[in-house]
């Protein structure tokens, strides 16, 4: 990291209230820079709302206070309305799995922060589990994380290379229980805190509530897709993800969820934990953003590569193919659960590079 701070006089620290970015504040100051902590608050508004916002504010206050430096809460709720919660209800009612965590990034954290405040800064810091890279052209390039289950590049795959460039992440090249140690040992305030969990902009409130709240309910179908009798009834397509088997309130299970008909509000399921109806070797990508540069001189065709199709504590192995579609990844292994809407993260042979990402398409192999 001391290199990636030559010439660096100012720095924010996007703070959040969590063990990450107080070590990343903790470390920082060790190495005698003296940043400013930003809040981005994106909570949703109303009284059904249960974020965690109050007491993320009060953790950030206690770091700010123990280093001596400054803390500015920035509200961007509009901002996260409009771009993020709006990207999600649409892409649910076309029956798609939405990822707002990589938009929220995308849009927010380093987009709608950095068009207001982070500008005025030599760089931003977070405490996402990341590195960068800089490659003997001088272009940066998004490195994973020394630790492989904490890894969060799928959540920053669709920054472009300003934002990239602008942004360091000081505890990527560490182990998570070492990050836990280092707060610990220097008494962080948010030492004991767990780690959080689920969508960004939700904090507590439960999935369902919420897409409840803009969807409804309207009765549907529940079909077997091998027989293609009526096993159940649903609430609407919109509660379902393929790859989905908790919730459905089936007997004789398990059940998994393999297809949606957004026309007819019918939910699709197969039987059986050896049931292949749930796995897929291929997915389409339609639109790839590549966050530095397309890595490959010319189309590639059945590149080894590694990817991710959701946040997982692991990559997997397999080739990409450019064709008139776009581009097809095929796994070595069977996937559980390819959802149309997810995001499909592309790394290098090794997981080394994090080249970038795009939406999984509805794609069929003609083979």
């Amino acid at each position: 990291m001391n290199r990636e701070l030559d010439k660096v006089n100012s720095i924010a620290v996007l703070i959040s209230g969590g063990v990450d970015s107080a070590v990343v504040v903790h470390q920082l100051c060790e190495q005698g820079y003296k940043p400013d902590l930003h809040y981005i608050k994106i909570g949703m508004e109303g009284e059904d709302s249960s974020c965690t916002a109050e007491e993320d504010i009060e953790l950030s206050q206690a770091t700010a206070r123990k280093y001596g430096l400054t803390l500015e809460v920035t509200d961007l709720q509009k901002e996260y309305w409009d771009l993020v919660v709006g990207y999600a209800i649409d892409r649910i009612k076309q029956g798609l799995t939405p990822n707002p965590d990589v938009m929220c990034n995308r849009f927010i954290k380093f987009g709608a922060f950095e068009q207001r405040i982070g500008h005025q800064y030599d760089k931003i810091a977070t405490g996402h589990y990341a590195t960068t890279i800089q490659d003997e052209q001088g272009l940066i390039w998004l490195g994973t994380a020394k630790d492989p289950v904490k890894d969060q590049t799928d959540f920053l795959a669709q920054l472009n290379y300003e934002q990239l460039s602008h942004t360091i992440f000081p505890i990527g090249h560490m182990l998570k229980e070492d990050v836990r140690r280092i707060a610990l040992d220097a008494h962080l305030p948010s030492a004991y805190r767990k780690d959080s969990q689920g969508i960004c902009f939700l904090g507590k409130i439960n999935y369902n509530d919420f897409i409840r709240k803009f969807m409804g309910e309207q009765e549907g179908r529940i079909i077997d897709i091998e027989t293609g009798k009526v096993v159940g009834r649903h609430k609407g397509f919109w509660f379902h993800t393929i790859g989905q088997r908790k919730g459905l309130g089936l007997s004789g299970g398990p059940w998994f969820v393999v297809k949606k008909n957004v026309k007819k509000n019918i939910v699709f399921v197969a039987n059986g934990w050896d049931t292949q109806l749930q796995y897929g070797h291929d997915f389409l990508l339609a639109d790839l953003h590549f966050i530095t540069k397309n890595p490959w001189a010319e189309a590639p065709k059945d590149e080894p590569i590694q990817f991710k199709i959701r946040h997982v504590d692991h990559f997997m192995r397999g080739t990409i193919t450019h064709t008139e579609e776009g581009y097809i990844v095929h796994s070595d292994d069977p996937i559980q659960g390819i959802a149309p809407g997810q995001f499909g993260c592309i790394y290098d042979a090794e997981a080394r590079v994090c080249y970038g990402s795009g939406e999984i398409g509805y794609y069929r192999a003609s083979h």
